[in-house]
């Protein structure tokens, strides 16, 4: 696999994700990709060219680099150029416009939903078909052993009506984690997580997951608690509690979303 990527040095396990990630010098390679997700790269990679080629920039994305033979990914690994001097950003305001900003570019850049998302079958895609159909959020939630985890999601799903969360494109569904600050300070993207729902829903899933898991004030839910807003986070929460495995069923109680 290294061989094949052209990789260089010794493989340094990455902090944060889900431990899949490992740096070889210039390259970082990830593990756990069944190639459903192969049809992203390109678009992903003429999208970050022409992000850097921007002066100045305000927004960059991760580069995927093909296997020797042209191949996106090799036995369930994909690569990216390693981004030196890069660190984990955290502050809520900026993930908010990083997302804006992405998902301006992705509509311009992938004006027609791709067929490649046609292919996506794991717990993440079951979890955001589910967000928007409340029979399977029933369904999925009734199979899962955490205690109040059925409960928590009647009483979200209960909360749902058929506001419209306005128009669908290609979002980035997991940007909370995934956004770093290059040595410049620009946010660079990483983890490309791709999904066709409304910014408004994946821009939901980057606040909730930012007061969930990355210490971000939980006065930010407050703006999210009315209208249009209110219907996005309802559904952001039963897409996290259901792709969450296991799911911290007790985190969500006090924020307050039902």
């Amino acid at each position: 696999m290294l061989d094949l990527f052209a990789a260089e040095g010794v493989l340094e396990p990455l902090p944060g994700g889900q431990g899949t990630s490992w740096r070889a010098g210039d390259l970082v390679l990830k593990s756990g990709h069944d190639g459903s997700g192969d049809w992203i790269a390109p678009i992903q990679a003429r999208l970050a060219v022409r992000l850097d080629e921007e002066s100045p920039r305000s927004l960059r994305l991760a580069l995927p680099v093909p296997a020797r033979d042209g191949s996106v990914s090799v036995d369930g690994w994909t690569a990216t150029r390693f981004e030196p001097g890069a660190t984990p950003c955290h502050d809520l305001a900026t993930l908010r416009a990083t997302a804006r900003l992405l998902h301006a570019r992705l509509a311009v850049a992938v004006p027609e939903r791709p067929e490649g998302l046609e292919a996506r079958d794991d717990q993440w895609s079951r979890a955001e078909q589910a967000a928007y159909d409340p029979h399977l959020a029933r369904l999925a939630a009734a199979e899962r052993p955490e205690a109040g985890l059925a409960d928590l999601v009647r009483d979200l799903v209960a909360a749902l009506d058929d506001t419209d969360l306005g128009r669908e494109q290609l979002v980035h569904s997991d940007l909370a984690g995934n956004v770093l600050l290059d040595a410049a300070g620009v946010p660079f993207v990483i983890d490309f997580s791709p999904t066709w729902r409304s910014p408004l829903w994946a821009e939901a899933v980057c606040v909730l997951d930012a007061v969930l898991w990355h210490d971000a004030d939980e006065h930010a839910l407050g703006a999210w608690r009315i209208g249009q807003q209110r219907q996005a986070m309802l559904r952001a929460a039963i897409f996290r509690v259901l792709s969450d495995i296991p799911c911290d069923v007790g985190r969500y109680p006090a924020l307050g979303l039902v």
